[in-house]
């Protein structure tokens, strides 16, 4: 089993910057890929960011690129996710996950912490 713990979510105004940090512990010595998702209300999950342990590649949803930064710090088994010039529509529930495969698809993930809430205002 595999205990993810997010942190760092907030209110903030559009144009600032939050850092979500996720505590990884137990079985995620197999999983290569480490992700951020997100869901907003009424809205599905989607694919925010995600890092691969092996390789240290990136990949970034279009509608975070150039914004948003993951990184990884293995002394703390914690994953980061920068977030930088927010704006409202970044507004929603974060989460990070574990997975076997570098995937943007939320099935492939065997882990998840129960998310941290981001909320920016206008």
């Amino acid at each position: 089993q595999a205990e993810l713990v997010e942190s760092g979510g907030g209110l903030v105004q559009a144009g600032g910057s939050l850092r979500l940090s996720c505590t990884t512990s137990g079985r995620t010595a197999s999983s290569n890929a480490m992700a951020w998702f997100r869901q907003a209300p009424g809205k599905e999950r989607e694919f925010v960011a995600l890092f691969s342990r092996s390789s240290d590649r990136t990949r970034y949803a279009d509608s975070v690129k150039g914004r948003f930064t993951i990184s990884k710090d293995n002394a703390k088994n914690t994953i980061y996710l920068q977030m930088n010039n927010l704006e409202p529509e970044d507004t929603a529930l974060y989460y990070c996950a574990v997975g076997p495969v570098l995937s943007v698809s939320s099935s492939l993930y065997s882990y998840w912490g129960q998310g941290t809430q981001v909320t920016v205002s206008s």
